[in-house]
């Protein structure tokens, strides 16, 4: 039964109210952080930085980002705290828009940053903004609100300010439930192209009448994918492709020599675009069949051929008009998206590697930490009566899923279990990991491009040896997220906090500590902590301390530098902090080196956990062999012998598994009939 829009309301107040307690945050950067993830996920934008400014002259912010195609999204917060869902009206939807549009203006023509406190974010986005106003194409002005918008405003028209292309939208709380309560967690973009391009895009049906889904063949002009790259960006790509697109880059140089020199064989040497669809409309015209509109175009292969498209024809003012691309449109209704479009990506960019090297919410790691997570109870804190689980959110809005198939009993005992401070996210994962394992700089570029980074590493990591990720890894991620988050609050509480830059320094602080404990070959006690599920007043104080001495760093940048959270981005930045890092280690107490333990201690733990996840990977194989027949494995064995498939140790095994029950494969064994069924579906021999 769907949820009435005064109850999303309150249940939105509720869990506003709690986040901001458990992450110390003031309730409205609670409301912009919560809002903001949402949009993120989406690919709505790429990213998002906190930067609360207002004056009297009628300016106001909340927020920005600039994106790597030269956008900038400016936020605006409609928040008060309200305790009953009202209407948003447009009288006041357009004086924040205009407030919004003043401070833009004022700071790219008026010089805005003189005004400001230098440490300030409000200062180094005025700035950059003036450094940039050259570079920035369009602007896209947001506004948050925990209103619900009036029915009279039926859309919001394009318009420009200072010059420069902007679009208007509104994020309300009606929209967060739509989007909260749709199956595939996204808002469908609904692409118009008689409207958009003044015609249909010809195409030829290339699916039977007992099909159970439409596919089309199309010739895609590539002005046409790059002004829909343009306009929507992000949220054009399947969230497996936006992924793998953040972590190598945006522009194809092959693709660009190609548009820049040879354009009349773009459509020869490229091999085109695979995307998924909702529904589409198709028309008759004098040339034949041709597809008018789109809902929720995804494009699941062929992103980076549509970004190359759009940067070439932007930097290097390529023209476009005689280059087309071929495009293979398959349109899967709402209800099997969720299974079929994943594997559709994951097949279609089996040449570039994207699923085993970015591995998203299928992949077999995020399902073992999501197992974990069910299974493992976390110690009950001192003083507490019982123990608790830390929820991992492997798909979107899992933890959400789950209470909704509860009675109002069940979610009670549910959320006792899993309390919501202790549900955690694949980004708030890579976070936790990335400030000790990688780079804080990676933190700082924003989640996706962070999550990008981690995937790629442990993607890597997995393939040579996935026995790493075991109980101690998920207890050791917790602890570190425990951690992090206990960081948060530390930062807010420092009297020297001014409301700015706490994901920055939270960062480097924390690959601070991890840096004096490596060079003294010693690590923070993660199970000690796991077992607290608390962090002690020592480490506390060793926080507080670091935390203060990041904190004077990177505020103070480099001559020529305005922006903070841009210099936190950069290499030299962490190279300057760990220039001084065993000055900082020299003034934390002894007691603080008194809680580390060795590398050698640590160790032995970490190739126990590695033993016992081999034993469970065996047991688990077995189960799985042993739920196919042996007439199966004799089947199986005929018909990858037939194709010279096999090796000799394969088929061996495969005599054996065609001998169950009578003789039953070892371990090792059923981990190779296992990836013999791998290499039978990937040849279409697939268990009956």
């Amino acid at each position: 039964m769907e949820q009435t829009g005064e109850a999303f309301f309150h249940d939105f107040r509720q869990e506003l109210l709690a986040g901001a307690e458990a992450n110390a945050r003031f309730q409205l950067d609670e409301f912009m952080e919560t809002f903001a993830t949402e949009l993120i996920e989406t690919g709505f934008t790429e990213g998002f930085e906190l930067c609360h400014f207002r004056a009297q002259r009628g300016m106001r912010i909340d927020g920005y980002w600039f994106n790597d195609e030269g956008g900038l999204d400016l936020f605006i917060a409609d928040f008060d705290s309200r305790n009953e869902l009202v209407s948003l009206t447009k009288t006041d939807l357009d004086a924040a828009f205009k407030r919004l549009a003043n401070f833009f203006e004022a700071s790219i023509d008026r010089n805005l940053a003189s005004e400001l406190e230098v440490t300030s974010p409000e200062y180094g986005l005025s700035r950059q903004i003036a450094d940039r106003r050259c570079a920035i194409s369009s602007l896209n002005l947001i506004l948050l609100s925990e209103r619900t918008l009036s029915g009279t405003v039926q859309s919001l028209a394009d318009g420009d300010v200072a010059g420069i292309p902007a679009s208007y939208h509104v994020w309300d709380i009606s929209r967060l439930q739509r989007q909260r309560s749709s199956r595939s967690h996204k808002e469908p973009l609904d692409l118009d192209f008689d409207h958009m391009f003044g015609k249909a895009i010809a195409c030829l049906p290339a699916h039977l009448k007992t099909d159970t889904y439409e596919s089309y063949l199309m010739v895609m002009p590539a002005d046409v994918l790059a002004t829909l790259y343009e306009k929507f960006g992000a949220r054009l790509l399947e969230q497996n492709v936006r992924t793998f697109l953040q972590a190598r880059g945006n522009v194809n140089q092959g693709i660009r020599s190609t548009i820049l020199n040879e354009p009349g064989m773009f459509f020869a040497y490229n091999n085109g675009i695979t995307a998924t669809a909702q529904s589409v409309d198709t028309v008759m015209t004098d040339s034949g069949l041709a597809i008018s509109r789109v809902i929720d175009l995804q494009i699941v292969n062929g992103g980076q051929t549509t970004a190359s498209l759009f940067h070439t024809r932007k930097r290097d003012k390529a023209d476009l008009s005689k280059i087309f691309v071929q495009m293979k449109l398959s349109v899967i209704d709402s209800l099997q998206s969720e299974t079929i479009v994943p594997k559709i990506s994951e097949y279609a960019n089996t040449q570039n590697r994207v699923n085993a090297a970015d591995f998203f919410s299928n992949h077999p790691f995020h399902i073992r930490m999501e197992g974990f997570s069910r299974r493992i109870w976390a110690p009950a804190q001192k003083g507490a009566t019982r123990e608790t689980r830390w929820f991992y959110e492997r798909a979107r809005g899992q933890y959400a899923d789950v209470q909704s198939k509860l009675t109002p009993a069940e979610q009670r005992k549910f959320k006792a279990e899993h309390p919501k401070p202790q549900m955690f996210t694949k980004t708030d994962l890579a976070k936790f990991e990335n400030v000790w394992d990688d780079h804080p700089r990676h933190v700082n570029l924003g989640s996706q491009k962070n999550f990008a980074r981690y995937a790629s590493r442990i993607g890597s990591e997995w393939e040579k040896s996935s026995d790493g990720f075991n109980e101690f890894y998920f207890k050791r991620a917790v602890a570190r997220g425990l951690i992090f988050r206990a960081t948060e609050r530390i930062v807010s509480a420092q009297p020297w906090y001014n409301g700015g830059y706490r994901a920055n320094i939270v960062a480097y602080t924390l690959a601070i500590l991890s840096e004096i404990a490596k060079r003294r070959k010693q690590s923070i006690d993660f199970l000690g902590i796991w077992n607290a599920q608390m962090v002690d007043t020592v480490l506390e104080g060793a926080i507080a301390m670091i935390s203060g001495v990041v904190n004077n760093d990177i505020t103070n940048p480099p001559q020529g530098i305005s922006n903070i959270s841009e210099w936190c981005k950069r290499e030299a930045c962490w190279t300057r902090i760990q220039a001084r890092v065993e000055t900082i280690a020299s003034a934390l107490p002894q007691s603080f080196y008194d809680r580390l333990v060795s590398l050698d201690e640590q160790s032995v733990t970490v190739r126990s956990a590695k033993q016992t996840q081999r034993i469970d990977d065996g047991i688990d194989a077995q189960k799985k062999v042993l739920t196919v027949p042996a007439t199966e494995w004799n089947r199986i064995r005929k018909a990858l012998m037939e194709r010279n498939l096999l090796t000799p140790k394969e088929d061996g095994v495969l005599k054996v598994a065609a001998q169950i029950p009578a003789k039953l494969p070892t371990e090792k064994q059923c981990l190779v009939l296992l990836d013999i069924l791998n290499k039978g579906k990937t040849e279409g021999v697939l268990v009956e």
